[in-house]
């Protein structure tokens, strides 16, 4: 990879502008098939939005996205192609769940909850699935009844979906967990496709034959550093695009001390820092007004270390799941080697608000105490905490991803994978399936390349 300051060739096929997934699995494509490309990248390592960080002792663990699981085929080609390796999940022994004032452990996939909330549970998520089948296409937009669902919050739909109080908690918890946002912030439509992206909410929301089912050994950045290592020197590093000139012909791209002349452009960057890049001239109204209406989600994302995983002598998961607390939503994050113990926690949505205006040693009292109810006294004695604000994240400003607010997808949703000119876009938001997830990267990555190789065979017919 190069660095910041060094010269690019000035007559590049392609310029890739990010360095995440879903621009490397785009330059890496076009590389393959004969394209001269360049990858500028901001920050002064590739991953975006996938980090890796560093256990006592010096090994890696996941402090962005880090779970593939069934029915990813994009991502999981490319772990295998790339000769990375997963492994599952722990899950052995009783979840946790403290739903509304009461606190059950379970095994399996299903919690204790009060058996009318449990079937208004049931009842609910077959209506949302049952949507989010219909909707599930490259242009939801387009579905049934799509105007109604993205006038509406998707906190309103729910409002009408459950008829009570443990039912409304269960899917405002699940929200935050998916989206890290609110239901109030998000359109019921762009909700529901996310759902029927991923085939279903069991899917998204399952360890064992869900989402959450494996890690990638030595940590999900190992990804992009693979690809990385494989694009070499295009990779430039400590490169922020500020401008972008274009044309039907090419573009121009300024990126702090380097300037990149090319045919075709890859933006595979989140849409509120897409915004932030001056195009000249300007985008057309609809991508600009889409990408104005597609805001990031808030979390906070800690792994708590212990010497040993002792939850586990109890005969507990890792998992455990709470309405009330603050950190929400737990899970298992030991490394395969069974040490040292980790507890990988989020604060989301509105907690990443308020976790946020408090100071490290505050935060990290609220953390354990949590830890703590979750887990007993011993959770109170950790030897490590390690966490990442994705909201200050200058190149993020969020995670897990962007979303729609109500009326955005109806009014310029075909501008989300439109190209403009010689501009494409890519990135987890731009999928059709998976969206949010490495997988919905990779897809974007290789449906960006697809556009670009067919172009540049057209121009030069």
């Amino acid at each position: 990879m190069a660095y910041e300051g060094c010269e690019v060739d000035n007559a590049m096929d392609v310029v890739v502008i990010g360095a995440g997934i879903a621009g490397l699995v785009a330059a890496r494509a076009l590389v393959r098939g004969g394209t001269e490309v360049a990858v500028l990248e901001a920050r002064d390592r590739v991953g975006g939005r996938l980090l890796n960080g560093e256990l006592p002792g010096g090994a890696p663990i996941e402090v962005g996205g880090q779970w593939v699981g069934p029915g990813q085929d994009h991502v999981l080609a490319l772990i295998d192609e790339l000769g990375l390796r997963t492994f599952p999940t722990h899950i052995a022994g009783r979840h946790i769940a403290e739903i509304g004032v009461a606190r059950s452990e379970y095994r399996g996939r299903i919690p204790k909850l009060n058996p009318l909330a449990l079937a208004d549970v049931a009842q609910a998520q077959w209506r949302l699935d049952r949507l989010a089948r219909r909707v599930a296409a490259a242009e939801p937009w387009r579905a049934d009844h799509a105007e109604d669902l993205d006038a509406q919050t998707f906190a309103t739909w729910l409002r009408r979906a459950a008829h009570t109080a443990g039912g409304r908690s269960f899917f405002q918890l699940i929200t935050e967990a998916v989206f890290s946002a609110e239901p109030e912030d998000l359109s019921a439509l762009w909700a529901a496709f996310y759902v029927g992206a991923a085939g279903g909410l069991d899917a998204l929301i399952n360890t064992a034959g869900g989402a959450q089912q494996d890690r990638v050994v030595g940590g999900s950045q190992t990804i992009a550093l693979a690809l990385a290592e494989e694009l070499g020197d295009r990779v430039v590093l400590g490169a922020a695009v500020t401008d972008i000139e274009w044309e039907a012909s090419g573009v121009r791209i300024v990126a702090g001390g380097t300037t990149v002349r090319a045919r075709r452009a890859v933006i595979a960057v989140p849409p509120p820092l897409a915004a932030r890049i001056r195009f000249t001239p300007g985008l057309p109204g609809d991508r600009d007004q889409l990408v104005q209406r597609m805001p990031m989600g808030r979390v906070i994302k800690i792994n708590v270390v212990y010497d040993e995983p002792f939850w586990r002598r109890a005969g507990l998961s890792g998992q455990a799941n709470s309405d009330q607390r603050p950190l929400g939503t737990v899970f298992d994050n030991t490394p395969l080697e069974g040490s040292p113990g980790v507890l990988v926690g989020f604060l989301e949505g509105r907690h990443a608000d308020i976790g946020a205006r408090l100071d490290l040693a505050d935060r990290r009292a609220q953390v354990i105490d949590d830890l703590a109810g979750y887990f007993g006294p011993q959770a109170r004695h950790p030897i490590a905490y390690i966490e990442r604000d994705w909201a200050e994240e200058e190149f993020s400003r969020g995670c897990y991803g962007a979303f729609t607010t109500p009326g955005t997808l109806t009014r310029f949703g075909p501008a989300l994978r439109t190209p403009v000119g010689p501009l494409h876009w890519a990135g987890t938001e731009t999928a059709t399936r998976w969206v949010g997830y490495m997988d919905g990267a990779a897809e974007s990555g290789h449906r960006a390349a697809r556009e670009i190789a067919s172009a540049l065979v057209r121009s030069r017919a």
